[in-house]
């Protein structure tokens, strides 16, 4: 076949096709998302092991009372004058109490080796429950076993503020004793002394003291009672005892 009859066919050909348009941007879609990479698969973070959360909260945590310790140390070192600082006792060593810490344990001088018994004689004090925020009265008890041929009953209420006497009674006849108030040491003292040729007879006795004192519950605890005794066959006795509120 000669090239012109050739090239004649190949252009009937030509304009004898019709594209199937549809199908060709069908194909070229395919192409397309055919080359889009694929896409990347995320891992999520690994999740932090319990005890790495645990041994981080210590740290941060230990970190925070270290810095405390130092700022309170820091503070407290000012160049200041060293004998303001308390310094603890070694472990295992005890500290010994200040001498007003001693004073106040062993009580009011008043009351050195007296106890609230002795022999026949036992002796208490308490506030009498109807006291009030401006008065108040002390009630002593005395006990004996034995008639008593001499007796001074003496209480002490300390000054703790505006305490000054409005009376006193006993249960005792009133003839029998010889009373006196006055104030000593930072007390107002009540004292009841038994006369010349009178005699206590066995049994529970009472004295009182009443006095007004500044607005407030009072701290009766330095308040006290002594008394000293010669029983009929003439030994002596004494005994003392601190204050407590009735009930």
């Amino acid at each position: 076949m000669r090239d012109e009859e050739l090239s004649g066919l190949l252009r009937e050909a030509a304009e004898a096709h019709r594209p199937d348009r549809a199908r060709m941007l069908a194909r070229v879609e395919r192409g397309t998302a055919g080359e889009r990479p694929a896409a990347r698969r995320v891992r999520p973070p690994r999740a932090v092991r319990p005890w790495l959360r645990v041994a981080g909260a210590t740290a941060a945590v230990c970190g925070v009372l270290a810095a405390g310790a130092f700022a309170v140390t820091s503070a407290g070192d000012d160049g200041g004058a060293r004998g303001d600082r308390v310094a603890a006792a070694p472990s295992g060593q005890p500290v010994s109490p200040s001498p007003a810490a001693s004073a106040a344990r062993r009580g009011p001088a008043g009351l050195d080796g007296l106890r609230p018994e002795n022999g026949p004689l036992w002796t208490g004090g308490v506030i009498d429950p109807h006291s009030n925020p401006y008065w108040a009265q002390s009630n002593v008890t005395l006990r004996t076993t034995e008639p008593l041929s001499a007796l001074t009953v003496e209480l002490r209420v300390a000054q703790t503020g505006g305490v000054n006497t409005t009376g006193s009674w006993r249960s005792l006849p009133e003839t029998d004793f010889a009373v006196s108030v006055n104030e000593s040491g930072g007390y107002l003292v009540y004292r009841w002394t038994l006369r010349t040729g009178r005699k206590v007879p066995a049994g529970t006795h009472t004295f009182a003291g009443q006095y007004n004192h500044a607005e407030g519950d009072r701290d009766a605890r330095g308040d006290y009672v002594t008394a000293h005794a010669v029983r009929v066959s003439g030994q002596k006795a004494a005994v003392g005892d601190r204050f407590r509120r009735d009930g």
